[in-house]
């Protein structure tokens, strides 16, 4: 899938812990990996290490996927998440992979209460601290789900309203299911916070 994919004329994201997975991939002519366990399985950053042209996404994630929703514990949320982060990109750059090549993601929904989560939204901009673009992905999840009651598909504007909020707090990549309505709006928010006004 990944050859058919390479004439669309974008970058190709391939979101994957297995450092197998992660070599086929790269070996196809992905141009990122996404890790939700931020390069630790063994192998894995060996694997992204040798291919230089490559980028990689270390997500932050408390816990195992199928238990990390099981009463998630932290001191300081944000604390913990800068910390956590901050020791996989030094790992990452002793591996050999450029710092040029790594964006993080504060993993918004991966072993955080809603508490935590809103707390880590309002707290976000203390990662530019990490010196690496931000990647966020809280496009219809349970955290928007808890304060609007919307379904999933129905959290269309809780979701902007998130985006717009981690625009506001540096981030530089934002996942979202709903592509255009989410475009038009960080185009106002560009427009007002940072004078970015394109075709006028």
């Amino acid at each position: 899938m990944i050859h058919n994919l390479r004439d669309c004329g974008r970058p190709i994201s391939v979101d994957t812990f297995k450092p197998a997975v992660m070599r086929a991939a790269l070996a196809a002519g992905a141009d990122l990996i996404n890790d939700i366990y931020a390069l630790r399985m063994p192998g894995a950053l060996e694997v992204v290490a040798a291919h230089p042209n490559c980028g990689v996404c270390l997500m932050h994630m408390q816990g195992e996927p199928k238990t990390m929703q099981a009463a998630p514990q932290y001191e300081n949320v944000t604390d913990e998440v800068y910390r956590f982060l901050e020791e996989r990109k030094a790992a990452a750059v002793a591996a050999g992979i450029a710092p040029a090549r790594i964006c993080l993601d504060p993993g918004y929904g991966f072993g955080k209460t809603v508490q935590q989560n809103y707390q880590l939204l309002r707290e976000q901009d203390r990662l530019s601290g990490l010196h690496s673009p931000l990647l966020i992905g809280l496009s219809r999840k349970t955290m928007i789900a808890a304060v609007t009651g919307r379904a999933p598909q129905d959290r269309v504007a809780g979701s902007i309203a998130g985006a717009l909020a981690a625009a506001n707090r540096g981030a530089a990549i934002i996942r979202v299911h709903d592509v255009a309505q989410t475009a038009d709006a960080l185009k106002v928010w560009a427009a007002t916070e940072q004078g970015e006004i394109h075709g006028a």
